[in-house]
């Protein structure tokens, strides 16, 4: 049993410039899968699209800080295997060291930066972040950059609220 430092809710946005997997249509049918842990979820299909709007919330518990938010885009498939349409990496440990910091927080302002994120090996983000305190959870904008695969990048927004006066263990 492992202890829940907070509870993570990931809002998949859209995606932008996936790459073509059906090439008879000149599009693909891109779903994400977010994996944190042994947990697993994932967004609605759309289809024809290689520019997708999902706005589909995903819930995910924050167990270990060493263990990122894996995403992987994948183009639905009816006849074959599912192609994979890249991946994207967040690391969880920065949220943690804010949520770390929770007795503090409830002094500062809305909207306050408690951390900048810059794209490394660990966060493939497209450009840097910001975490921002926003009454009583972190917040978290970002565009993410594809790996593995010729283009994409994917739009994420992430909330995370701890868990108050006691600790929930799954």
């Amino acid at each position: 049993m492992e202890e829940v430092k907070g509870i993570l809710r990931l809002t998949v946005k859209k995606g932008t410039n996936l790459a073509v997997r059906d090439r008879a249509s000149g599009t693909s049918d891109p779903y994400v899968v977010a994996t944190l842990d042994h947990q697993k979820t994932k967004t609605k299909v759309v289809r024809d699209e290689c520019n997708p709007v999902w706005d589909d919330v995903l819930t995910l518990a924050i167990k270990d800080p060493k263990v990122p938010i894996q995403l992987t885009v994948y183009d639905k498939d009816t006849l074959s295997q599912d192609d994979n349409l890249g991946t994207a990496n967040v690391d969880v440990n920065p949220y943690v060291e804010c949520l770390e910091m929770r007795a503090d927080l409830h002094e500062l302002p809305v909207g306050s930066k408690l951390e900048t994120v810059e794209p490394n090996e660990h966060n493939h983000l497209a450009e840097e972040s910001f975490i921002i305190w926003n009454k009583d959870v972190i917040t978290q904008d970002m565009v993410l950059r594809l790996r593995n695969v010729e283009t994409g990048e994917i739009e994420v927004h992430i909330e995370i609220s701890p868990i108050e006066n006691h600790r929930l263990i799954l």
